[in-house]
């Protein structure tokens, strides 16, 4: 069973990244790229009978930060 978890900078948190991504891409010649915001995917390969809400629970206690930081879990 495997699970993937989106993780991405809430909405109005400075992403630097994604800034550093925008104005390389501006650099190459991508003039159409008016914003770039960067996250993570984390897939998890776990037990048969694992639930969302255990997923859930790891993203809370570890894999994000929830204070700048949204998530959403997918059962594969």
């Amino acid at each position: 069973m495997k699970a993937r978890v989106h993780i991405m900078l809430k909405n109005g948190v400075l992403d630097p990244q994604g800034a550093a991504v925008q104005h390389a891409l501006g650099a190459l010649g991508f003039d159409g790229v008016n914003d770039v915001r960067q996250g993570k995917v984390i897939e998890l390969d776990l037990a048969d009978g694992t639930t969302e809400a255990t997923v859930a629970d790891m993203c809370e206690k570890l894999l994000a930060n929830t204070v700048i930081e949204s998530y959403r879990v997918e059962m594969l």
